[in-house]
């Protein structure tokens, strides 16, 4: 561990961190050239095996991939750093945000801008689910446990058990390929058994360690891509806890979506909504805490678990699940973001998304702007 290396490690990840626009698959891209091509930290077999490390454990991946190559460089001083440099520039900008967002968000053109990101947002979401189907949904058993795992949120599953059920499936079938037939009844079951013991009434207000304990739990089971972030925090803080509307939640993923690194830098808004700047630091240390903690303890048996047909099992279980989560939060809030202004600009930044290398950042700025005009029409008219 050396004093040089950990200054590398802040300068970059401190630059990425204000400069890398475009959600997970940009931030991985950018790492990418500057730590494999530029700089020859790792190989590039090294950085895909890091990647790899990254996406079979929760969290936010880019975010966990910074921090184990921060740990290649320059050990466990350089894995904090890392973190710490990638995280923090977005998180002051979200902060700010939120604070604005608060004391201006009522007035016209502001809320305007908003209502024209909202049906981009979930562009975003249903661009993300389009691509990974291909390699989370590659087996019979995959596609069974997604549908199962839609109906069974659309019905009002607790989602943590739709993620555990989903992981037991998918144990259950390694090991006991006859057992397709019996899929619907296990988990009808096993979700019986347990909404009963994990449900909790509604709290009127939102309390600091409130937020910092939903927080923390959101970022230890959050797998697959970030934008399962959304279903969580909508079952989370707008069913669980009604703290928050369904359109202020669009909003803060839309602004976590236009600032510079980690889409969970969302958990900041909402924490500020929810508790001012006490809600907004803990709500921002409780997202990403488990991601320095998982990282810390894997990385020495992380390249294994893929290998271990059991945990590979549970992990495509909970990648369906994932995945089918981010697909049931299109369908729950499509009244919210799609107006009859909003379909257009839902099905064309879809489109754009789809067919052109044109980021999502650009296109919520785009939104905003439709947002404004429409304002300026009607008052006009």
């Amino acid at each position: 561990m050396s004093l040089r290396g950990t200054r590398e490690v802040a300068a970059v990840f401190l630059r990425l961190g204000f400069t890398a626009f475009g959600g997970p698959a940009a931030h991985i891209a950018a790492m990418e050239d500057e730590v494999v091509r530029r700089r020859q930290w790792v190989t590039r077999e090294e950085f895909a095996d890091l990647l790899s490390a990254a996406n079979v454990i929760p969290g936010p991946n880019s975010t966990e991939l910074a921090i184990h190559l921060g740990y290649r460089r320059a050990g466990w001083l350089g894995l904090v750093v890392a973190g710490l440099c990638f995280i923090v520039p977005a998180t002051v900008m979200v902060w700010i945000v939120a604070w604005w967002y608060v004391r201006v968000g009522r007035r016209p053109e502001v809320a305007a801008m908003f209502v024209g990101m909202q049906p981009v947002v979930l562009a975003v979401v249903v661009q993300a689910v389009w691509r990974l189907r291909v390699s989370v949904l590659r087996t019979t058993r995959a596609w069974v446990i997604a549908v199962v795992s839609v109906g069974a949120l659309l019905v009002g599953v607790n989602e943590l058990v739709v993620l555990a059920g989903a992981a037991l499936c998918g144990i259950g079938t390694q090991r006991w390929r006859k057992l397709n037939a019996r899929w619907s009844t296990i988990i009808a079951a096993n979700t019986g058994i347990v909404v009963g013991a994990t449900a909790v009434a509604p709290v009127a207000t939102a309390t600091t360690w409130g937020v910092f304990a939903s927080f923390v739990k959101i970022g230890s089971v959050l797998f697959g891509s970030g934008y399962v972030l959304v279903a969580l925090l909508r079952a989370e803080f707008v069913q669980r806890h009604p703290w928050i509307t369904e359109a202020q939640l669009l909003d803060a993923i839309a602004i976590g979506q236009i600032t510079p690194g980690p889409v969970f830098t969302s958990a900041t808004f909402v924490g500020y909504l929810l508790a001012g700047h006490a809600g907004a630091a803990v709500a921002t240390v409780g997202i990403f805490l488990p991601a320095f903690f998982f990282v810390a303890m894997s990385g020495p048996l992380v390249r294994r678990i893929r290998q271990w047909p059991v945990a590979a099992a549970a992990l495509d279980g909970i990648n369906a699940a994932s995945l089918a989560m981010m697909a049931t939060v299109v369908l729950l809030l499509r009244g919210v973001a799609l107006s009859a202004s909003g379909i257009p600009i839902a099905l064309l930044a879809t489109f754009v998304l789809l067919r052109t290398r044109v980021g999502a950042g650009w296109l919520l700025l785009c939104g905003a702007l439709v947002g404004i005009v429409q304002l300026l029409l009607v008052h006009g008219s």
